[in-house]
């Protein structure tokens, strides 16, 4: 099958290690990645992704689900793979059949894991502020008592970072507070003689922003990609990052549409002039907005093409009036570059009215994915 006959991603082995390498290189020697792939690794491809890491030899990874971490171990991924969120007590089998190492997201859910009989790796994971899953920080009774549980084989702790991300004074005095929380609580374990446990508390923002708060791992998710959820203005550290996904499509055909004419649902476009329209084979069930009608551009021919009409289900309108040489059968590309003309993910975001994590996450199943470098 032609995999570039419709709508599709490509993605650039090469930078992927030249982000991995840019997360070493400011990590301390003896902290370890432990990339999260879930959401499809943000869209990406989780076991393409987690594959190629694989190869870069990586073998620690978070995903949401029991069900992603399946996916992985189905598809022959090697290592750690932690599950982050909650696995139903009807799905408990998985951890055991796949390996995976399920969060004990609070006490009771540690009672139901301990009393199915069987031992399960566990982390346990540690309310510093975020208050949303976990232990909190202050109960050090309750978390020697999970630990001690027959039924779990504890591996470490580990909490997030929530307001990593953001500038100014109050965020970063309560990030440092969670901080010290965290270390407060491992430093109580230790006292209480647990030994041998691993630690981690930064996901991307907390890295580029707090990278000398260094445990045994840390998460890189949406910039070990290439992608700041916000851009670079909320990075302490210059994030030299580079874009892994280019989102393209193909053009189905170019119409012809008279000045004062309408296109598209609702008639959204008017024509203010002669036009030609691209009719892209991409559109919101491949996780294009629907908001993003009428906004921003795509490129074509190495030109900004702009965004016009109202985003169909499966097509998008674009105008390449002043683009004659554009035809029927050519690329289009959403997000990434073509000659020097740009559309970053950051920028499609903007344009969307979200963050970048959201519209990567989005992108949908339908999308044939492949490194460009391993293309077969």
């Amino acid at each position: 099958m032609y995999r570039k006959g419709r709508a599709w991603i490509e993605l650039d082995a090469e930078s992927l290690k030249k982000n991995v390498y840019f997360f070493r290189r400011i990590l301390p020697e003896k902290c370890r990645l432990m990339p999260a792939v879930k959401a499809d690794a943000y869209g990406h491809g989780a076991v393409l992704i987690a594959a190629e890491l694989n190869r870069m030899g990586i073998s620690d990874f978070c995903v949401a689900s029991a069900q992603e971490g399946m996916t992985l171990r189905e598809a022959g991924i090697e290592g750690q793979i932690l599950v982050l969120g909650y696995t139903h007590p009807e799905n408990l089998n998985l951890l055991e059949k796949y390996r995976l190492t399920q969060t004990v997201v609070d006490k009771g859910y540690a009672d139901v894991l301990h009393k199915c009989g069987k031992k399960f790796l566990v982390q346990i994971g540690i309310d510093t502020g975020m208050h949303r899953l976990g232990i909190g920080w202050d109960a050090g009774d309750e978390v020697l008592k999970i630990w001690r549980m027959p039924g779990l084989k504890v591996t470490g702790i580990y909490s997030h970072l929530c307001a990593a991300d953001e500038r100014g004074e109050e965020p970063e005095r309560f990030t440092r507070m969670q901080i010290a929380r965290f270390k407060a609580l491992a430093g109580r374990l230790e006292k209480a003689g647990i030994k041998g446990f691993s630690s981690h508390l930064q996901g991307s923002y907390g890295i580029l922003n707090y990278p000398d708060c260094t445990f045994d791992y840390v998460r890189p998710g949406i910039a070990l990609y290439g992608i700041l959820s916000g851009g670079d203005d909320r990075t302490k550290i210059p994030a030299d990052l580079y874009p892994v996904l280019s989102l393209k499509a193909r053009i189905q055909c170019v119409r012809l549409v008279n000045q004062g004419e309408g296109a598209g649902y609702g008639l959204a476009f008017v024509a203010r002039r002669d036009t030609r329209l691209a009719v892209l084979s991409a559109g919101y069930a491949d996780g294009i907005p629907r908001n993003l009608g009428g906004k921003g551009y795509v490129v074509v021919c190495k030109k900004a093409a702009p965004v016009v009409g109202r985003i169909c289900m499966d097509q998008m309108l674009v105008d390449v009036t002043d683009i004659p040489e554009a035809q029927a059968g050519d690329e289009a590309v959403l997000i990434g570059r073509q000659g020097e003309t740009v559309v970053t993910m950051e920028q499609y975001a903007a344009w969307s009215g979200t963050i970048a994590n959201e519209i990567a996450s989005r992108l949908g199943a339908r999308l044939d994915r492949f490194f460009i470098s391993r293309e077969i």
